[in-house]
């Protein structure tokens, strides 16, 4: 694993110089359906970020205290799962409705606890893909974020299109890179930092169009263990 992981972050670094980057991509390895053991291991090399898909299985997954790593969930959030969700993740980068906000502000405020989200934006279209498509929507929730005590905003993800088009994924990814920048400019008092948007069949892309988080799971700890 050790070696999937330095290949991973050699690759990652090979990108930001061929773009002439000069800041740094965090690399999150998606654990969905491994167990925790392959999530140790990953930490002994030093990964000590994680992606979880289903709410359900980082509660029955990871122990309810954590030493030195974290855990996001970067999967659909359903409303009934959402106090759950709140105590168990480090983050939540899958937030794509104003009513799942004001969900995650309220059960944050129960447990007196401030919760880091991304609001993810649907770039490609695909209507079987989560987030934001309205754009007053998405705007109301960053127009309610300062009264919003129990989330902290830190950015934007998406999921590009699942093709091998480099043209349509690339357009998708600069979607989002130019809604921050909108953002940016809209709201200077909030956070736009993080752009998560890249996974193991289109990260260097995602790179290239300015990701500052990519996500990968397959190209880390091989293929799923679907039960």
């Amino acid at each position: 694993m050790a070696d999937r992981i330095g290949a991973i972050r050699n690759r990652i670094e090979q990108a930001l110089l061929s773009c002439g980057r000069v800041d740094e991509v965090e690399l999150m390895a998606v654990s969905k359906t491994h167990p925790l053991q392959a999530v140790l291991a990953a930490v002994d090399c030093g990964q000590l970020l994680f992606g979880e898909n289903r709410v359900q299985e980082i509660q029955t997954k990871f122990p309810e205290s954590r030493s030195g790593y974290h855990v996001h969930l970067i999967g659909h959030l359903q409303s009934n799962k959402v106090r759950k969700a709140v105590g168990l993740v480090d983050s939540i980068d899958s937030v794509d409705s104003l009513k799942l906000v004001r969900l995650i502000n309220a059960e944050a405020l129960k447990l007196e606890k401030r919760i880091p989200i991304l609001l993810e934006w649907n770039t490609s279209g695909e209507t079987a893909k989560s987030g934001f498509t309205d754009e007053r929507e998405f705007f109301t929730v960053l127009d309610e974020a300062p009264l919003l005590r129990g989330v902290e905003i830190r950015g934007l993800m998406t999921i590009g299109p699942l093709t091998d088009n480099e043209t349509m994924v690339r357009s998708a990814f600069a979607k989002l890179r130019n809604l921050a920048r909108t953002c940016s400019e809209r709201y200077p008092e909030l956070s736009f930092d993080t752009l998560s948007m890249g996974m193991s069949q289109d990260f260097l892309w995602a790179i290239e169009e300015g990701s500052t988080m990519v996500r990968i799971g397959t190209a880390i700890f091989g293929g799923r263990e679907y039960r």
